[in-house]
């Protein structure tokens, strides 16, 4: 998809080539410094796209209040999604951490691959990514397969 398409066809060809122009030079500044051009798009790779729109548009013939208001609904709609997914992912690591926590005390199995490692939960650590203390050892809480209730009994 080229610039044009993306800024809308309210460009002229002109237009549409010094845009393209300034996109190849600025994407080459990022592979000179080390660093790659991302593949996908945020909030403010949109809100950048919407500017430059908007600078460069037609004097004569601006952009239709409709389009306007449908991108900046679409910008919301992006920015509220971002938002969400910040959230949930913080949702995930509070339940995670929660989980950990109340395996205390609790026997479990941990999947480590080829063999199995059973022991009670002696300390589990908070935060994105929650470790157990299981004999003496730590293990990432994603790798707990089961925990019993009182000692290897029944599994919860």
């Amino acid at each position: 998809m080229d610039i044009g398409t993306l800024l809308g066809s309210s460009m002229n060809g002109t237009e549409k080539a010094m845009t393209q122009l300034q996109v190849d030079t600025f994407n080459k500044t990022l592979a000179v410094n080390g660093r790659t051009a991302k593949t996908e798009l945020g909030k403010d790779d949109f809100l950048q796209l919407l500017i430059a729109q908007l600078s460069h548009q037609d004097p004569t013939s601006p952009m239709q209040d409709t389009q306007f208001i449908a991108q900046m609904a679409q910008f919301s709609s992006l920015e509220q999604m971002t938002n969400m997914s910040s959230g949930f992912t913080k949702l995930a690591s509070m339940l995670g951490s929660s989980e950990a926590a109340g395996a205390v005390g609790r026997h479990v199995d941990i999947d480590m691959g080829e063999t199995v490692v059973s022991g009670a939960v002696q300390a589990a650590t908070r935060g994105e990514f929650p470790q157990v203390l299981v004999g003496g050892n730590w293990y990432d809480w994603s790798s707990v397969k089961t925990v019993y209730a009182d000692n290897g009994g029944t599994t919860l």
